[in-house]
């Protein structure tokens, strides 16, 4: 049983803001946005992204659109230090992203800091220390007077350090950290210091983020702090007012949202939300919030899974199936009343028209994914559980995506029937929409050989009944697969789970394929007992299933054998 909460915790006063603006007002365009997923999200992983799978994420960030990236801690490791010196000397950054680094109120680390971004064009230099009480009195045994100073000496160096690399623009960002708890005249004090001695020139801005560290109020709260500062700071005209709200109390998409009607100019955040403790705020619900109120967030959301993707293999770390607007199961009914629901008013729904079909607030395709899996069968609906059947009985372990494609060759099945299906007949249909896709294409039998440091492959195949062979090359045998039939596809994940015990145990290979310009993705599947055959099917089997994408490729293979 929970204690008493009045005698351990207190809440925080409410802020002396009688007159507040923030409640009546809309949000009518996107705010600056800057990821720290490189960063504040790096930082929070089991295992820290190496230098490939930052330079990936950073691509990826780009592609999105984000226009500023925090992309390090250089003073942190010689791993963040090496990290940006890559992004400058090869070339990485476009001419309209900049980078962002951080680094504590430390003069040697803002040195080491100032060093890294040597011949960079534009970069955003991050200077924070905490402010809060509990911080100043128990962590760091200061006054005010000293968290002011080195505050402003911190960014005075920087100022002295910039001028000392003038072909690169530097802008300063500061962060009173811990602001949320933070007494706000002193957070006023500080910031108002701080922008002093920088000292902009006419036209040119400092960035004041204001961190909601720790989730310490509601998010009403944290608006009311927001407004107080961006009514209240010098030189507001110079100031680009951000906030980096943290999710402690499973609020900050919310926070975000009215930190931005309070007069917040730009958010900092993650992708999915990832970050120290609950995480950051998520950008790309808050982004697609915004876009469902008819608000174009300047950002590219619409191929919501291969950034999903890229997203968990960055960071190791899994999307929650109900995540908002990316999760595999957000698109899927289960409840009958919902299935019925949703199904009329797709019936009704006109391309182009308002977008009005019950339960979706957001329309499938605009995030590239399909329609395909919105109503399915599970146990919930009286059908059984497919997943479930085919893992007890067959040992067969779908990814989540691929079971709410299956889903819907079930679907059509009970539809036909009106007859529950039992564990034998999911596996035939299992067998006959995946391991039996053999048309136009059916595999016959494959030899490997090294082509140089590459992997090379000859597979002999059936293409609507006449022999061919396909050759190609890759970094492994399933890259080398899909180059050489030549359909145009792009594998997003694969799969390899062993059907049983012991040496004879068959191997299931399960890949993930995408289209360009086809939203969706469609799986395949192959099963043997040698691993890299299973591979060679599952790859055959995904192309077959491409439909119409494999026609002009069996074309070119009935000319060859003719």
């Amino acid at each position: 049983m929970l204690k008493n909460p009045q005698t351990k915790y207190t809440a925080f006063p409410p802020v002396a803001l009688a007159d507040r603006q923030w409640p009546s007002r809309t949000i009518t365009h996107p705010p600056i946005w800057m990821s720290t997923d490189l960063r504040d999200g790096n930082q929070a992983l089991f295992e820290p992204m190496n230098a490939a799978r930052k330079l990936q994420m950073f691509r990826k960030l780009v592609a999105i659109g984000f226009k500023e990236i925090e992309v390090a801690f250089p003073s942190a490791s010689q791993t963040d230090f090496d990290f940006v010196r890559q992004l400058i000397e090869q070339g990485e950054i476009p001419d309209d992203v900049t980078i962002e680094v951080l680094s504590q109120a430390r003069e040697h680390l803002i040195r080491r800091t100032m060093e890294s971004l040597k011949g960079a064009r534009r970069a955003i230099v991050h200077i924070y220390n905490a402010t809060s009480p509990v911080f100043r009195e128990t962590v760091f045994g200061m006054s005010k007077d000293e968290v002011k100073a080195l505050a402003v000496e911190s960014v005075t160096l920087v100022k002295q350090l910039a001028a000392e690399q003038p072909d690169t623009e530097f802008v300063l960002e500061y962060s009173p950290e811990t602001f949320t708890a933070t007494e706000l005249d002193f957070a006023k004090e500080v910031c108002d210091a701080v922008v002093a001695a920088w000292d902009p020139a006419p036209g040119e801005k400092v960035i004041l983020n204001l961190p909601s560290t720790v989730e310490v109020g509601s998010p009403n709260f944290y608006a009311d702090q927001i407004e107080w500062m961006h009514r209240n700071l010098a030189r507001r005209e110079q100031i680009i007012l951000s906030v980096h709200p943290h999710n402690d109390r499973g609020t900050a998409v919310a926070a975000a949202e009215l930190a931005q009607l309070a007069g917040a100019d730009r958010v900092e955040g993650c992708l999915f939300g990832n970050g120290e403790r609950t995480g950051n705020v998520d950008l790309v619900t808050l982004a697609l919030n915004m876009y469902t109120q008819g608000i174009h967030p300047g950002l590219d959301f619409s191929d919501i899974n291969d950034i999903a993707r890229v997203a968990e293999e960055c960071t190791q770390l899994p999307i929650h199936p109900r995540h908002p607007y990316v999760g595999d199961l957000v698109f899927t009914a289960f409840s009958g009343s919902h299935q019925d629901a949703i199904k009329k008013g797709l019936e009704v729904q006109q391309p182009g028209a308002q977008w009005t079909v019950p339960y979706m607030p957001i329309d499938p395709h605009d995030v590239g994914r399909t329609y395909d899996s919105v109503i399915r069968v599970n146990s919930q609906s009286g059908k059984g559980g497919v997943a479930h059947l085919l893992q007890a009985h067959y040992g067969l372990v779908m990814p989540r995506r691929m079971q709410v494609e299956f889903s819907a060759a079930v679907q059509r099945l009970t539809d036909e029937t009106g007859q529950e299906v039992d564990a034998h007949q999911l596996w035939t249909l299992f067998g006959r929409e995946y391991l039996e896709a053999d048309a136009p294409i059916r595999y016959v039998a494959h030899h490997l050989f090294e082509a140089g440091s590459r992997q090379g492959i000859r597979i002999e195949a059936e293409v609507n009944g006449l022999a061919v062979e396909f050759v190609g090359e890759g970094n492994g045998p399933v890259e080398a697969a899909v180059a050489a039939i030549g359909v145009p596809i792009r594998v997003q994940s694969f799969e390899e789970r062993s059907m049983g015990e012991g040496a004879d145990a068959a191997a299931m290979c399960i890949v993930e394929v995408a289209m360009e310009g086809v939203a969706g993705s469609r799986f395949g599947a192959g099963m043997h007992r040698n691993t890299v055959t299973a591979s060679v099917r599952a790859i055959i089997s995904a192309a077959n299933r491409a439909g119409a994408h494999v026609a002009a490729v069996a074309e070119d293979a009935e000319g060859c054998a003719a």
